[in-house]
């Protein structure tokens, strides 16, 4: 299993909208996730916007790809797009994982 964590950030007129809807992300958004091999997924926010994601799964690329396969995804991120700074597409184009340097287990 690969660890995955990666930094975007939040416009800081869109924190509380983004709060919002990702209190309620849409069911078919979730399964395609799941489907897709996205495990142990969690998003960070801090009050400046600069927003933290994590997530598990056996192969980055094929995650990656099977989101960008979904009809769903296209709709989620067209939605999330204008939510962020500097990013020249989709959200989940700009997922740029860190280089882990210490894991405990």
């Amino acid at each position: 299993m690969r660890r995955i964590c990666f930094l975007l950030k939040v416009r800081a007129e869109h924190l509380e909208e983004y709060r919002r809807r990702h209190a309620h992300v849409w069911p078919e958004m979730l399964e395609a996730l799941r489907e897709t091999g996205w495990r142990n997924y969690s998003l960070y926010l801090r009050p400046d916007g600069l927003l933290v994601g994590y997530f598990e799964t056996e192969d980055f690329e094929a995650a990656l790809a099977g989101m960008a396969a979904k009809e769903v995804n296209a709709r989620w991120q067209a939605e999330m797009a204008p939510f962020f700074e500097g990013l020249p597409g989709a959200p989940d184009e700009g997922i740029v994982p860190l280089a882990e340097v210490f894991h405990l287990d």
